[in-house]
């Protein structure tokens, strides 16, 4: 009898510690989750907690803030990268935008841009610009950079814009000003994303906003080069060098040649595998400033014709003992499109010395004015102007690099100033490139892979492997846009194939399921069955009593809540905007939120409840609304046209 008792004591304290176990186990379990909720929850929640201060050279602390450490992610960091501040007009318009940029990375504003049109429509990759309060006379801009690697706006057609939408008065009341947080998102993903493009090593985090700023986190990630041209992109211009690079570095890595080796590695099996070929032809539109820039003291410019511009240096001269000197520097972006540069006149009263990187290259005068002293002779003589007209070319010196020309001016009196006049002609043609990305040669190449599909330019030309007979005719489309718009006749534009492979499996190894099954097929609730191998080869059967501790008590769901929020449709097509073609121009954003502790549905700014805190199931909604899309795509009828 005292055994049997201290037996089931023993039994009892047993269980009493594994429920006490259990108990602390999921206390601890629900405060680990609890605090990497609060952490990670969301996107804003990751961007503060780990991706700014990451990139702004700042401590990141661990879940339980036990520990923290400053990362070395980037090469140069900058605590605000970019800012960027917007302020709405009477008209709804924002009528001031301004983007202050550090593009260094070495935690000061270099450039300023202060946009010279309102914005009145907002875009993914630009912005619309109207008649302030109307959507009458709108033109379309896309964000871009330039060849120094500043920031612009470059006019396109509405069509290359994407997810655009209103903002001024036209589509309803204060709808800038009542959406600003959202409205700065929109537009600095914008600017993120043509930064970025244009410079792979870039990248950026938003930090905060704060009223009508918002301010990024910017750090160069990619490579610690001072070229935007990195290896990491270099796939990117030539996709076709990736069979090889990779066949190159197969046979040099212990790594593959272990898994070719591998029982994983020597089996046979068919899969599918996707490639397009593609023409590619990129039509360029050049401008004067995509060539030259010019910056300094430029009295005026003047055309001279197509691709030419006459810049004049002027200024006011001095009979001290230092002439006063104006410069311009001239900055080849693209020297092989500089056809001339040169100065074409010089003229002063009394003396102007034209100079090129600082060296004297001509003058005007009364006497000759050759060096770096004075002229001699009198000055403060007026009515009496020379002129030089014989033209000095630095076409070279201005395509080896930055140029930088210069008006020393000496006069007085009534008659007291002097020029240089510079003319550079550039070549701005068009410029068209077309090749042909052919990312299907490899498969083709492989005796293991067949085509089994292939689409031309809409049309199905092989299916499961058979030839459909049907093949598209010749496409004629036009590229680019203004003067610069070509009209090409291809064969075809875009194949799209998918190659079935033969892959090798037949020397993989079956898996031993054997130990598995017996578990599974022999256990119970409260007794774990298991069969072993003994040394001797022999099956061993092995029981033992198994208890699950006891859970804790779960939710059916996560309770949830669906509100809605009155919106205006302010949604922009070619046609011009949504609410124009709609009886009310006022529509609905529905929400799903989480539901707090007490079953409370926490409302934003402007909600109400459709559906109240409870397990929702909205799933047969979703699925009519892609019905409804499928069906009515596939009554549309689309015709290509010239644009």
């Amino acid at each position: 009898m005292r055994t049997r008792l201290q037996t089931s004591l023993a039994m009892l304290s047993a269980l009493l510690a594994q429920s006490a176990f259990a108990q602390d186990m999921d206390a601890r379990a629900r405060a680990a989750a609890a605090a990497s909720r609060a952490k990670s929850s969301d996107s804003d929640a990751i961007g503060q907690n780990y991706l700014t201060p990451g990139l702004a050279n700042q401590p990141v602390n661990t879940v339980d803030n036990s520990r923290s450490f400053t990362p070395n992610l980037a090469c140069q960091k900058s605590a605000t990268m970019l800012e960027m501040l917007v302020q709405p007009g009477s008209t709804g318009d924002i009528t001031h935008f301004t983007i202050s940029r550090d593009k260094d990375l070495d935690g000061a504003f270099d450039t300023t841009l202060t946009l010279p049109v309102p914005v009145s429509g907002i875009c993914a990759n630009g912005v619309i610009s109207c008649s302030p309060g109307s959507w009458n006379q709108c033109q379309s801009f896309k964000w871009d950079v330039g060849g120094t690697g500043d920031l612009k706006l470059t006019q396109v057609d509405l069509a290359d814009l994407s997810g655009c939408y209103c903002v001024n008065a036209s589509c309803g009341a204060n709808l800038a000003s009542g959406n600003l947080p959202s409205i700065l998102k929109d537009l600095g993903g914008g600017v993120i994303g043509a930064l970025t493009t244009a410079d792979p090593r870039i990248a950026v985090a938003q930090a905060s906003i704060d009223g009508p700023v918002i301010r990024y986190t910017g750090a160069q990630t990619t490579a610690c080069t001072a070229s935007p041209s990195v290896s990491a992109t270099a796939y990117r211009s030539n996709p076709t060098a990736i069979n090889g690079d990779a066949y190159a570095a197969t046979q040099t890595s212990s790594v593959f040649t272990a898994l070719a080796a591998s029982p994983a590695g020597n089996g046979k099996a068919e899969e599918t595998r996707s490639c397009t070929i593609e023409r590619e032809i990129n039509v360029k539109e050049w401008g004067f400033g995509d060539i030259v820039s010019a910056s300094g003291s430029i009295t005026s410019t003047s055309s001279c014709g197509t691709g030419c511009l006459r810049f004049q240096i002027r200024g006011a001269g001095s009979c001290g003992s230092n002439p006063p000197v104006y410069t311009v520097t001239f900055n080849p972006l693209m020297p092989n499109r500089i056809v001339s540069a040169r100065i074409i006149e010089m003229g002063a009263d009394d003396w102007v010395q034209g100079r090129i990187n600082g060296q004297v290259v001509g003058y005007a005068g009364k006497r000759p004015w050759t060096g770096d002293g004075l002229p001699s002779g009198d000055c403060r003589i007026s009515d009496d102007p020379r002129y030089n007209r014989t033209p000095i070319d630095f076409t070279d010196r201005l395509k080896s690099g930055a140029t930088s020309v210069s008006a020393r001016v000496r006069g007085g009196g009534g008659g007291n100033w002097g020029y240089v006049t510079v003319e550079i002609q550039v070549d701005t043609t068009c410029e068209v490139s077309e090749r042909l990305v052919d990312l299907c040669a490899g498969y083709a190449s492989d005796p293991a892979c067949h085509l089994s599909q292939e689409d031309v330019d809409g049309v199905e030309t092989v299916r499961n492997g058979v030839v459909t007979g049907i093949k598209p005719l010749p496409l004629t489309r036009l590229f680019g846009r203004g003067s610069c718009t070509f009209q090409y006749s291809r064969d075809f534009f875009l194949r799209t194939r998918r190659y079935a492979c033969i892959v090798d499996t037949s020397g993989t190894a079956q898996p031993d399921l054997s130990r598995a099954a017996y578990i599974i097929d022999h256990s119970t609730e409260t007794m774990l069955a298991d069969q072993t191998r003994a040394s001797d080869g022999s099956l061993v059967q092995l029981t033992r009593a198994f208890a699950l501790p006891d859970l804790p008590a779960v939710a059916a769901c996560e309770s949830i809540c669906k509100t809605r929020a009155p919106s205006a449709n302010d949604g922009v097509a070619p046609a011009g905007t949504v609410a124009e073609k709609q009886n009310v121009p006022v529509g609905w954003d529905s929400f799903y939120h989480v539901c707090s502790s007490d079953n409370v549905c926490p409302l934003g700014a402007g909600e109400e409840i459709v559906s109240p805190c409870g397990c929702l199931n909205d799933f047969p909604e979703a699925v009519v609304m892609m019905q409804t899309v499928r069906l009515a795509g596939s009554d549309l009828a689309c015709t290509a046209v010239a644009r």
